[in-house]
């Protein structure tokens, strides 16, 4: 006995925009996997496998969409800043990482390259700095170095000045700082911590600011 069931679904309006992408999407990829196929057989080729139309369809589209984004971010940088620092990643080691997929999908050596010409190019300075530099480890704020962090801890407070550091903007003031560059926390999560005033600082004095003047 064979039973069958028949199902509605009744979406939401933004899951019938994702669901129309997707489908969509499908569509196209089947198209232009038919297409392939056709292609081949007209010229004598055998025929083309699953992974083969992936490989061929999905993979040559992502590297160019990657190479897309790399050019736009890297010429709008380029273009708004008089100097960029970057820091010289092992990228073969971050490789051999649960973040493999991360690094390789945003092609670290080719966006710097591009920002590196294209500084040339609009007369910017460009710094690179070694990978040694502990840009992770040392404290922004008060300069405090409190050894190596795993790659999940991505905000810390200072031992020493008390300061709430972000991983990523910490490591951006340092990189910038370590070129010789002049940078602030552009109101960025790296504050120093509550600490008691000095005596000579608990008060003003009425003639302080004629003084000042």
């Amino acid at each position: 006995m064979h039973l069958r069931y028949n199902y509605r679904l009744d979406p939401q309006p933004r899951h019938r925009a994702a669901l129309g992408k997707a489908f969509g999407c499908a569509r196209v990829v089947f198209n232009d996997a038919l297409a392939a196929r056709r292609q081949a057989h007209q010229a004598g080729q055998r025929y083309l496998t699953d992974a083969e139309l992936s490989a061929r369809l999905t993979a040559a589209k992502v590297a160019d969409a990657r190479r897309d984004f790399c050019h736009q971010l890297s010429t709008a940088l380029i273009r708004e800043n008089q100097a960029v620092a970057v820091e010289n990643l092992a990228v073969k080691g971050l490789a051999r990482t649960r973040l493999a997929k991360s690094v390789h999908d945003a092609g670290w050596s080719a966006f710097t390259g591009m920002l590196e010409y294209k500084a040339r190019l609009y007369g910017r300075e460009f710094y690179r700095i070694g990978r040694f530099e502990p840009t992770s480890q040392r404290c922004s704020v008060c300069g405090v170095k409190d050894g190596p962090k795993r790659l999940h801890v991505r905000e810390w407070q200072c031992g020493a000045c008390g300061a709430q550091l972000d991983r990523d903007v910490n490591a951006a003031v340092n990189v910038a700082r370590a070129a010789g560059l002049a940078v602030t926390a552009c109101g960025a999560q790296v504050r120093p911590g509550s600490a008691l005033a000095q005596r000579g600082e608990a008060g003003t004095h009425p003639t302080s600011r004629q003084e000042a003047a």
